[in-house]
């Protein structure tokens, strides 16, 4: 499993917007090839922002890779920057590969 994260920190008082965005957004990532699984994350307060993060499950890292070079990564993150008034800076991606998994 390859998995992606995004931490995003957002200004206080705006969780309910940056939620709303998220929830009204189409991912498209559900009829994307090795896609698993997708959440986000509401974490803990902090100085001036509540902390999120959106994590994406996938088969490998070149399903990922193929996802960032596709349609439906450009339409998933078409006007994705017209809500930069509710960060604090932009988001932090990274990336991590599966070295031990238990079921």
């Amino acid at each position: 499993m390859y998995l992606t994260m995004n931490r995003f920190k957002v200004k206080q008082g705006e969780e309910a917007t940056f939620e709303e965005v998220w929830a009204k957004r189409d991912s498209h990532l559900k009829s994307v090839p090795g896609f698993k699984a997708f959440h986000l994350l509401k974490g803990p307060e902090k100085d001036g922002y509540r902390l999120y993060a959106s994590h994406t499950a996938w088969e490998s890292e070149a399903h990922f890779l193929d996802w960032t070079r596709s349609e439906a990564f450009r339409e998933a993150h078409k006007g994705a920057g017209g809500h930069k008034d509710l960060y604090l800076e932009p988001p932090e991606l990274e990336v991590f590969e599966t070295v031990q998994k238990l079921d």
